[in-house]
């Protein structure tokens, strides 16, 4: 878990001193991260995927529709329900992360030996269960 900690922190880190945007606290990159995979997700559907209460993804929800990065749209069967969308800022803003990292990811990975790249290769199915049993528990 530290290994993986220090891979995210690096990572992050990277993103934040080559972002041009002015970068966002974790928690709310991650709600903009999860819109931008789940187009049309709900607040409450958002809460329950980042395991946080719902009314402080509210309330980032609306942090971001100020910046911009999101807008908040009713399903015309149900005018109570929110379905967040990310905006073409936001979506600039996921792509630019998204390069950032591969970037780093792939110039790092190439001064691996290809011993310790095919050990990395190996190890992801097994991260990805053990995620899953995680998350059961």
């Amino acid at each position: 878990m530290a290994a993986i900690g220090a891979v995210r922190r690096v990572a992050r880190r990277a993103v934040r001193n080559s972002a041009t945007a002015e970068p966002l606290p974790p928690a709310r990159s991650e709600l903009l991260y999860l819109a931008f995979r789940q187009p049309g997700i709900g607040v409450a559907e958002a809460a329950a995927e980042l395991h946080l209460a719902p009314n402080s993804v509210s309330t980032m929800v609306s942090k971001l529709t100020e910046d911009g990065l999101l807008t908040r749209g009713r399903l015309a069967s149900d005018g109570r329900s929110v379905r967040l969308t990310v905006t073409e800022a936001g979506a600039a803003r996921v792509s630019q992360w998204r390069d950032i990292r591969s970037d780093l990811t792939g110039r790092a990975l190439a001064r691996l030996s290809p011993a310790d790249r095919q050990a990395i290769s190996a190890a992801i199915p097994a991260l990805t269960r053990l995620a899953a049993q995680m998350e059961e528990q």
